[in-house]
């Protein structure tokens, strides 16, 4: 869901947060929808064309741009020109070709012409992060929450973390192309929360005016589950598979579906939502719950933490715990039969807290789906662990942004952070 909201001032507080920056893949460019009539839209068809070509090739001569967008050398470097000079395009170092004179000169895009923002609400807090038009991280807020909190609270907590993100990534908030939300629940087309189980006071809030009135970027909204499986596509665990099952273990389980590289919704948005379900914890937690509370009374731990507990102790030579983990996996294994099986996908990642559990658990679930499965799949662990929300709301935002920015590339007004 995506809107324009009205103008409004975002509360950035005077703190100071440390910033890491992750190489991505190159995303690829959008599409562009003819605007107009007149030579304007073909201008504009070429400067996506060149700066396509820039993005894929690294950092190409003039030469090598001109064959890759198959444009002449001539309209070619007034395009290029034109790009230089509204910040999208920088001059790279030249390489040594072993050619007698001066070597040619090498352009390469410059992904930090605009920013976008990441933002990701569940149930132990929020998480933002600012990225440029590459996907790498330049900033990156969070702060925990209450599940008990009330949604105005929360709603404001949103606000106040993208301002840390964007001070951190020296980008002001306002100037940020777009802004990809992740939350737990199910989002209806309308941008308001038909159901959430994991966050009180969640339920009914219509996500979609309440971002309006405090963030002035264009927003777009999805379940987190569904941008969690989008990032490891893009840029994780899944990179080489277009069909895709998602298994998030935590405090309640999940799922995010991808199908021909595609975020599967349903017909009601509401795929892989299990919140509520009489079975959303799964019966196979029932061996580790159990050895957790006969060693270890005295803690009372979430599904997710007893299962970590009992591979710790196993690890450490518990045969007790060891059979526990044991029962836990091939228990999750057949859980996912009834999944896998109809759906056929070539891949399941297991994310959440179970994701640092590596080949513990997933070796068991794999040999169990090959015993079973006509087509078994592989069963990796996430690769981006608890980014996994915030990367994917960021792929969303530049899937949004690029389109409208590209648009704009002659008037120079594509660039929120042009020299």
């Amino acid at each position: 869901m995506i809107w324009y909201p009205d103008e409004s001032d975002i509360f950035t507080p005077v703190i100071v947060i440390n910033t890491g920056r992750t190489a991505l893949p190159r995303p690829k460019m959008a599409a562009m929808r003819r605007t107009s009539g007149d030579g304007s839209f073909l201008r504009s068809l070429n400067e996506v064309a060149v700066l396509r070509a820039l993005r894929e090739t690294g950092t190409p001569t003039l030469a090598e741009v001109a064959r890759a967008a198959q444009l002449s050398r001539a309209t070619t470097e007034v395009i290029m020109d034109s790009l230089q000079r509204n910040g999208w395009v920088v001059e790279a170092e030249a390489v040594a070709d072993g050619q007698r004179g001066r070597p040619a000169r090498r352009y390469a895009f410059r992904a930090a012409a605009a920013h976008v923002a990441g933002v990701a609400i569940g149930g132990s807090g929020v998480t933002a992060m600012v990225a440029d038009l590459d996907g790498a991280v330049v900033g990156r807020a969070a702060e925990h929450l209450s599940p008990e909190l009330s949604a105005p609270g929360r709603l404001d907590a949103v606000q106040r973390v993208l301002g840390h993100a964007a001070g951190a990534a020296d980008v002001p908030a306002g100037r940020l192309a777009a802004v990809g939300v992740g939350t737990t629940g199910v989002i209806d087309n309308e941008g308001r929360v038909l159901k959430s189980v994991a966050l009180a006071d969640w339920s009914g809030v219509d996500l979609r005016a309440e971002l309006a009135a405090r963030v002035p970027v264009p927003v777009v909204i999805e379940n987190d589950m569904r941008l969690a499986v989008l990032a490891e596509h893009w840029c994780g665990a899944a990179s080489e598979h277009d069909n895709v099952l998602y298994l998030h273990t935590g405090r309640r389980i999940g799922l995010g579906l991808l199908f021909d590289g595609v975020p599967y919704r349903g017909s009601h948005a509401a795929a892989g939502e299990l919140g509520g379900h009489p079975n959303s914890r799964w019966a196979a937690f029932q061996h580790v719950m159990g050895y957790a509370m006969a060693v270890d009374p005295g803690e009372l731990r979430a599904p997710s933490q007893a299962a970590l507990f009992a591979m710790e102790r196993a690890d450490s030579g518990d045969d007790r715990a060891a059979a526990a983990f044991d029962a836990f996996a091939r228990g999750l294994a057949e859980g996912l039969v009834s999944l896998v099986t109809p759906l056929d996908p070539g891949l399941v990642v297991i994310g959440g807290s179970l994701a640092q559990t590596g080949e513990r658990l997933t070796e068991p679930i794999r040999a169990l789906l090959r015993e079973v499965c006509m087509y078994p799949p592989d069963v990796k662990v996430s690769e981006l662990g608890g980014d996994a929300v915030g990367m994917g709301a960021v792929r969303l935002a530049l899937d949004h942004a690029e389109p409208v920015l590209f648009a704009s590339l002659s008037s120079g007004t594509g660039s929120s952070s042009a020299a």
